[in-house]
């Protein structure tokens, strides 16, 4: 999270139940101006629902990042160097969104439908 403190000004991030501390989030807050948007568990003293836009962007950004990995198994990878790296991550990144795409615009289909043939 350092990183994220170092590198964005003036944002709202949406994350996890695991970021979910009061201190945190004022940290965050105070360093960078960032504000940090939690979903709240339901047994606690606090609890407001969390935004129908949020959890659809959340449940979007989780159902990519699942895909990348199931499909075009993004975390496998045998480069021996950091350009090859690069240039897989790159283009699984890119064949993905192509599929999407071509799925949304050409065949009219649900944007995250990455299994059905083209065809």
């Amino acid at each position: 999270m350092n990183d994220v403190k170092e590198n964005f000004k003036n944002c709202l991030l949406i994350g996890e139940r695991g970021y979910i501390s009061k201190e945190f989030q004022v940290d965050l807050f105070n360093y960078s101006n960032i504000k940090l948007s939690v979903p709240i568990r339901k047994n606690q003293h606090d609890f407001v629902e969390f935004s129908r836009t949020k959890s659809k962007i959340r449940k979007r950004i989780e159902t990519a990042i699942s895909q990348l990995g199931g499909q075009f198994s993004i975390n496998i990878n045998f480069a021996k160097s950091f350009l090859g790296l690069a240039t897989r991550i790159a283009f699984k990144i890119a064949s993905f969104t192509m599929i999407q795409y071509l799925n949304f615009f050409v065949f009219k289909r649900s944007l995250n439908k990455t299994k059905i043939n083209l065809c």
